[in-house]
């Protein structure tokens, strides 16, 4: 398996993690501020899957067409993921670039930050694939009256009977998280959705293009959704201590992912729908004064 410098160094510990006890190996590129890495040229015939992160973890949007098409080329498969989902309301899915499978994390419609979980963790793979899908798979159909309804329709015996062979489980709190999910997105709908991506991003901008005229701050990313990485003078995690201190959360410092990376002096600042124009003046206001 390859993995991209811009996955989540948490994912990145877990795949990493979970492979030694399989004795699978893993290629896991260095960090990729920049999202200039070479994958495609890691990839060759002994390539399984390449895992990819849009948005990743520095903001950047890849584009994973070519990466699907070396990976097919060799017959490996290609994994996209995304921490963001409501990034999907703006930028080409995954599915769209050819992604065999997408998981990602949909905490951000519905929920609120939990500091570990329960979380909605979302999983989809192309029709070929289901069948080696973890879990249960519900399907529509229409009972004896012609009523609409629902069905578990690929459900395997281990998730009931031989439990120890089962491939995976859900919980009361992961199920309400769903369904606060799915209410919300429900609220929202296709039109929703995409007018909320269009605001996270705008807001996203207006602080970019705030930020780049400070001194001492330099934006890294030539294309982002609503999270974007800077370039600060002085060590990340001081500064953001500093301003945390005057109750302003100004970002997380990449230090805190990568403490052995070398990029202490770089920070990763989200602003959304939640955000104010006066949120984002008190941060630049800030920076303006700690750098």
């Amino acid at each position: 398996a390859v993995l991209s410098g811009g996955l989540h160094p948490h994912y990145t510990a877990v795949v990493e993690t979970l492979s030694e006890m399989a004795s699978d190996e893993v290629v896991a590129l260095k960090p990729d501020v920049s999202a200039q890495e070479d994958i495609l040229s890691r990839i060759d015939d002994s390539t399984s899957c390449v895992v990819v992160q849009s948005p990743d973890v520095f903001g950047n949007l890849r584009d994973l067409k070519p990466i699907a098409e070396k990976a097919h080329a060799h017959g490996a498969l290609l994994i996209a993921v995304f921490t963001e989902v409501v990034s999907l309301g703006a930028v080409v899915p995954p599915g769209a670039q050819d992604a065999d499978i997408v998981v990602g994390e949909g905490q951000s419609i519905g929920n609120a930050l939990n500091f570990g979980g329960p979380y909605v963790g979302l999983f989809a793979a192309k029709s070929k694939y289901i069948r080696q899908m973890p879990g249960r798979l519900c399907g529509e159909t229409v009972d004896s009256t012609g009523q609409r309804g629902f069905v578990l329709t690929l459900s395997t015996r281990e998730q009931h009977i031989r439990r120890d062979k089962a491939t995976s489980n859900i919980c009361t709190n992961s199920g309400l998280c769903v369904l606060a999910f799915t209410i919300h997105m429900t609220l929202l709908g296709q039109a929703g959705l995409a007018r909320l991506a269009e605001v996270n991003h705008a807001n996203a901008v207006k602080l970019a293009d705030a930020l780049a005229g400070v001194e001492g701050v330099t934006v890294l990313n030539d294309s982002f959704f609503n999270e974007f990485t800077v370039k600060l003078k002085k060590p990340a995690a001081e500064v953001v201590e500093v301003l945390a201190a005057r109750g302003i959360l100004a970002g997380v410092p990449v230090s805190r992912l990568l403490p052995k990376a070398g990029l202490d002096d770089l920070l990763i600042i989200a602003s959304t729908e939640v955000n104010t124009d006066e949120d984002r003046a008190a941060l630049v206001a800030a920076l303006v004064e700690v750098l």
